[in-house]
């Protein structure tokens, strides 16, 4: 028999089927088994099943949240640049404040309410076929220091007095492309390890005085007392210029163990989610580059510091091969920081009145039409070049 003749079969016999005694149905199974050549077990489930002309209807609960709650949720979660569920949902309700007060988004209260409810896990769900993953990963040109080792001091990644702010770790990541030969613009990266605040600038080549000039700039645009740097081993920092002026400004100065990145661990995920997430990993070397990578990171720093929420490990244990870390709620950078209590009345104003003006969606556009021209202006190697090197 084929599969639709057997399936009209179990129609036909259903109606008797649930009408029949218990000795009556054990009769039919084992004629239905004997006809069918179906497992007995088999044979009840088909037997038993109701609706069998709606073959399409979804099993299991009923949805929740339909397609205006999915469609509001795409919306929030590309504004705020694609966050995981876990830093996105407690920061749902202020980024759909954000987003209604610029007039981006208009969510109705019920909407809302829902957006508002969902589970981090629901999130995932939700948005599971609007995700895409891309990955390629860039060369490092960090050659070590040979002075001054001695001079500064280790510090490891369980050293960190992680609730005094003005504490930063700082990297260069090189935009080199495929080769570390010749010159090329440098990002310094830096956060603060207590509130994640986060400054990225362009370094004019690896220079030791331009490193320096850098981060005398970001000292001045951190909305907090810069009081500590640790850094690599890298000979842009492990040289007598910048020893002097972090003993010059009354700056602690410490430095990682070598070829320990977990030592690091704060800047080297920035260099990834930030640098690398938004520049990518194309050769950059001229004047015109650098004004426009500046650009970038100028509203790069706005959208990241008061957009992108961030957790905090809180606490791990080990029990046995397993490790359960215990993380705190997702806050903004800004947030941290106003919770701190270390902002002067006159920047906590100022900080404020720059969030208030800030559109998050308006951010990303401006962002993204830098990055355009960012990337037109990427110095790539010749075809003959590839050729030769191969």
């Amino acid at each position: 028999m084929t599969r639709r003749s057997i399936l009209e079969y179990a129609e036909a016999q259903r109606d008797r089927y649930f009408r029949a005694s218990k000795e009556g149905k054990s009769k039919m199974l084992d004629e239905f088994t004997r006809v069918t050549g179906f497992h007995r077990k088999a044979a009840i489930r088909l037997l038993n099943r109701a609706n069998q002309s709606a073959p399409g209807k979804r099993r299991g609960r009923k949805r929740k949240y339909g397609s205006e709650v999915a469609e509001a949720l795409k919306g929030v979660w590309e504004a705020s640049d694609r966050l995981c569920s876990k830093r996105l949902n407690p920061f749902l309700p202020e980024m759909v404040r954000v987003l209604r007060q610029h007039g981006e988004q208009r969510i109705d209260s019920s909407v809302e309410a829902q957006l508002c409810r969902m589970s981090p896990s629901t999130i995932d769900r939700l948005l599971r076929p609007y995700r895409k993953l891309v990955g390629r990963k860039g060369l490092s040109t960090t050659r070590p220091g040979s002075l001054l080792k001695n001079a500064v001091p280790i510090r490891t990644f369980a050293d960190w007095e992680e609730d005094q702010t003005g504490f930063m770790e700082t990297d260069l990541v090189a935009h080199c492309g495929e080769s570390t030969e010749g010159f090329y613009l440098n990002t310094l990266c830096a956060v603060d390890v207590a509130s994640g605040w986060t400054e990225c600038l362009p370094v004019w080549g690896k220079w030791q005085v331009r490193v320096r000039q850098t981060v005398h700039h970001m000292r001045k645009r951190l909305p907090f007392p810069l009081l500590g740097i640790d850094s690599d081993n890298g000979s842009e920092f492990l040289n007598k210029c910048f020893y002097e002026y972090c003993r010059d400004e009354k700056i602690t100065f410490t430095r990682s163990r070598a070829y320990k990145k977990n030592d690091s661990c704060h800047v080297e995920q920035k260099n990834g989610n930030i640098v690398r997430r938004f520049v990518g990993y194309e050769r950059y070397a001229s004047k015109a580059s650098f004004e426009c990578l500046g650009r970038v990171y100028d509203l790069v720093r706005l959208y990241i510091n008061f957009f992108q929420p961030t957790m905090k490990l809180v606490s791990k244990t080990r029990h046995g091969a397993k490790v359960h870390k215990v993380y705190d709620t997702a806050q903004t950078p800004y947030q941290r920081l106003t919770k701190a209590g270390v902002l002067t009345e006159a920047k906590k104003a100022e900080l404020a009145a720059t969030y208030h003006g800030l559109n998050p969606v308006k951010l990303l556009e401006q962002i993204n039409n830098n990055l355009e021209q960012l990337w037109r202006m990427a110095k790539r190697p010749s075809p003959v070049t590839r050729i030769m090197k191969q």
